[in-house]
């Protein structure tokens, strides 16, 4: 049998996921992850909430569900035996609202069609056992959601990717991509500012917010298109820390697509609220003042942007007014802790989120992959994406990259 040179195009833990799977399944094959930044994990992977979902939300059946609940078991015995934190602090869902409460009903449906273990309906009692200051009218426990460090789960399957034999190359961002009868070429830079041309047998797109441009430079259709949509977040300060003892979210509003402020520990001990959702002016714009014009531009020729507009104006509009006012921020995580107040709360280091838009203005819900001819094009890939990259690097193994 031949080699094959796999060429994998992103280092956030799905692409790094996807070449430790390789290098474990297929030990023949040459396996090379191409990262345009000097460390792995600098985006998406490294700016998230460090949740471990269980799988309450998703429809079951749904490649989110069964992804989430494989991913999940899969990424507690990696923790386990590389040594990295996994904490099962739980989570609850907390109902402000009658209207709230009758959402749970379809939520913990949902939940037990997923296999969730152990989750529970709670009444107001119920959930200040749990999260002694939080407020709600009723709540849905799920004791088995956990949290963990994603920078460092994707430092470790870099490692074994290179203890195995593969390459991981950083500083080598993608200039062009052709593809031909015998594979596929990817010319890259390097830290030396020269240009190197690599050929693979089969390459990869796991390019998060860059996604849609590199399979249009493979000649594939851009759609769906990437929308960057920034999430802000602030940190309680320490002596307020014990106001949140796990993971407190409110319900979510079917109507529309952003959860809104939550509250998150994490395995360091920092206490997180948000994030909100605002659109970004850069595709990698982690700060207010960040604008490349490019971006904006592609955003605003989308297809389905102003369709999405149209429909969210609303909220998109109340989305911005908790990012700029640190009062408001602390109202929105005030309905879930009566007690945090302004003073509570630190700016803390946004996040930007990869959503692949329609050209009917929707925001795609599930995970989204396709091939054309040697290229394989993760096109969208959203939370619970890093609780389960394992399974999703599995799916792709088996189900994609050598199923052909």
């Amino acid at each position: 049998m031949s080699i094959e040179r796999i060429g994998i195009i992103g280092g956030g833990i799905i692409g790094l996921a996807l070449a430790r799977w390789i290098t474990l399944n297929r030990p023949g094959a040459r396996v090379t992850v191409l990262e345009k930044e000097d460390a792995v994990a600098r985006h998406q992977t490294g700016h998230n909430s460090g949740v471990v979902h269980a799988g309450l939300y998703y429809r079951p059946g749904s490649l989110k569900a069964v992804l989430c609940r494989r991913g999940t078991g899969l990424l507690r015995d990696y923790c386990a035996e590389r040594g990295l934190p996994f904490e099962q602090v739980g989570k609850v869902l907390v109902a402000r609202t009658g209207e709230d409460a009758a959402r749970l009903d379809d939520i913990e449906r949902r939940a037990r069609e997923n296999g969730v273990p152990g989750v529970a309906r709670l009444g107001p009692e119920g959930l200040r056992e749990i999260e002694p200051h939080v407020r709600g009218v009723a709540g849905l426990h799920s004791p088995t959601t956990a949290i963990t460090d994603y920078i460092a789960v994707a430092e470790a399957l870099a490692d074994d990717v290179r203890r195995a034999g593969g390459r991981v190359l950083l500083g080598a961002p993608v200039i062009a991509l052709r593809q031909g009868a015998g594979g596929a070429e990817v010319l890259t830079g390097d830290p030396r500012g020269e240009r190197v041309k690599r050929s693979f047998d089969t390459v990869v797109i796991c390019g998060g917010l860059h996604s849609d441009r590199l399979a249009r430079m493979a000649g594939a259709s851009r759609e769906p298109r990437i929308v960057p949509f920034r999430g802000q977040y602030h940190e309680l300060a320490p002596e307020s820390r014990h106001l949140v003892r796990g993971l407190i979210y409110p319900v979510p509003d079917p109507r529309y697509p952003f959860l809104g402020v939550h509250l998150t520990r994490h395995v360091h001990g920092e206490v997180m609220a948000g994030p909100n959702a605002i659109l970004a002016t850069a595709r990698e714009g982690y700060r207010m003042r960040d604008v490349r014009l490019r971006d904006v531009a592609d955003t605003l020729a989308a297809p389905g942007f102003w369709r999405l507009a149209r429909r969210h104006w609303t909220v998109g509009a109340r989305e911005m007014a908790v990012s700029a006012s640190a009062a408001v921020f602390a109202r929105e995580a005030r309905r879930l802790v009566p007690a945090i107040t302004a003073a509570d709360l630190r700016p803390a280091e946004a996040g930007v989120r990869a959503q692949a838009l329609t050209r009917r203005g929707d925001l795609l819900d599930d995970f989204a992959v396709d091939t054309h001819d040697r290229i394989v094009c993760v096109r969208n890939a959203p939370s619970p994406a890093a609780t389960s990259s394992l399974a999703i690097a599995e799916y792709l193994g088996e189900k994609v990259v050598f199923a052909r």
